[in-house]
């Protein structure tokens, strides 16, 4: 049974890498005000819900794990809930008729109230701490990271982009980026921690702009590769439409960034794209790919893809599966359209394809998107490839699990190598989603 007032908080994280980072600055925020991270939840005086409010399902998983927390709250009268994140932030005051396990709201921007909202819970006082504040970005804030393998810096936060189906503009706010001088100041202390991994981060992260000096992000990516010599480099997420040819040949040129790109482009139909309002057309995004291609040799591109949005005919559909048989991507996130209200989808377009239409719609795109997935990984059977180790395999203590450049998961004998050791391995065999091999020796680095 936890004590009243309890110092103890315990942070469950949802969603996207943005959420994670997030997560590791409230622990640090907390900290500072003598709060201390439990070790599980059952240890916790304060529990916190970093939400993520992109699918419905992220929204609907909440609202079943808040059903558990009632009940660990019927048993525990001093147990305090807190929902941070975009699911408070989009759906505001309206959170607290969704259960009365909540206590508190916190938004993206407003995390340095959080020991004040959290002590007015105590007091009995449900507060919601959802300003937008088009300043924040947490700078000076050390964020509390686990492990000294891969970390996450975020570079810049919201997004200007109004995507018809998204609602990060509405619980992220405007484009604002971290200044240049700071993002390498933390990349610096990154490098004296030994961390083997750094991933800038932001929603649109290839929009950056230091509001300082006016770098762009093709001068960040260079500087941080520099910075961090012996450190893999990779970013995430980028929007087709600023993809540059400096950005392109950084990569190129820069041996420590990762051979990988995510680049959403959601449908093959620039019909369906501009419903979409994405901002570019079928034909201008495939000019990006074939920049990519012509400037980074075997470089390995990965996408999103959304079936059944508003008004999708079945030509449209043709056009995406046509769309990943040309560019035959190595692995792509892949759902079905979910209306979020408030989006510019929801307020001026019908939702008008049958569910059973969406499904199947989404399946063959599954199908295909796995067939081609396979064929890559197959196509690596035989060949030897660097990876970075990154964790024990969930199936085996005897196998670890970790990485190439181009983002494949390899699992692998585990023989005397540990996570952090980077080392070549010769594949033997493969699935649409892994590859499995076994170290070559002598190649180790530390």
């Amino acid at each position: 049974m936890r004590r009243e007032g309890s110092k103890a908080f315990y942070i469950h994280t949802f969603g996207c890498q943005m959420n994670q980072a997030d997560s590791a600055i409230i622990t640090s925020l907390l900290q500072r005000e003598g709060y201390h991270p439990a070790e599980n939840e059952n240890d916790a005086g304060i529990i916190l819900l970093n939400t993520c409010a992109v699918r419905e399902n992220a929204v609907d998983r909440i609202e079943h794990y808040l059903q558990h927390l009632q009940g660990m709250k019927k048993r525990d009268k001093g147990l305090i809930v807190g929902v941070a994140g975009c699911v408070p932030q989009f759906q505001r005051e309206e959170m607290f008729t969704m259960s009365p396990a909540i206590d508190f709201l916190a938004g993206p921007d407003t995390y340095r109230t959080l020991p004040l909202v959290i002590e007015q819970a105590r007091a009995g006082i449900r507060l919601a701490s959802l300003e937008f504040n088009a300043a924040e970005t947490y700078e000076g804030i050390d964020p509390v990271r686990e492990g000294l393998i891969s970390a996450v810096v975020p570079v810049m936060r919201g997004c200007n982009n109004m995507c018809a189906f998204c609602v990060v503009p509405f619980t992220r706010g405007r484009e604002r980026s971290h200044p240049f001088k700071s993002v390498i100041v933390e990349v610096q202390k990154l490098v004296a921690s030994g961390y083997r991994e750094i991933t800038l981060i932001g929603q649109n992260v290839n929009s950056y702009s230091d509001p300082e000096d006016g770098h762009n992000f093709a001068d960040l990516l260079d500087a941080v590769s520099s910075e961090a010599p012996m450190a893999r480099i990779r970013f995430t997420t980028s929007h087709p439409k600023d993809i540059s040819e400096a950005l392109v040949r950084t990569i190129a040129e820069r041996r420590n960034i990762c051979n990988h790109i995510h680049l959403p482009v959601q449908s093959g139909s620039s019909r369906m794209l501009d419903l979409m309002n994405r901002g570019h057309t079928i034909e201008e995004y495939r000019e990006k790919i074939a920049l990519i291609r012509s400037v980074i040799p075997g470089v390995a591109l990965s996408t999103d893809i959304i079936a059944g949005f508003c008004g999708e005919q079945e030509e449209d559909h043709q056009a995406t599966l046509e769309l990943l048989s040309a560019v035959r991507f190595d692995s792509a996130f892949m759902f079905f359209y979910s209306e979020r209200p408030g989006t510019l989808a929801a307020r001026t377009l019908e939702d008008d394809i049958p569910e059973a239409v969406k499904k199947r719609r989404l399946q063959e795109i599954i199908d295909l998107q796995n067939s081609i997935s396979d064929k890559h990984y197959q196509d690596t059977v035989g060949t030897v490839v660097e990876v970075l180790a990154e964790s024990e395999s969930r199936r085996s203590s005897e196998q670890l699990m970790g990485r190439t450049d181009t983002n494949r998961v390899v699992v692998f004998e585990r023989e005397h190598y540990q996570a952090g050791d980077r080392l070549n391995v010769l594949i033997s065999s493969a699935t649409s989603a892994t590859l499995i091999g076994r170290p070559e020796h002598g190649v180790v680095q530390h």
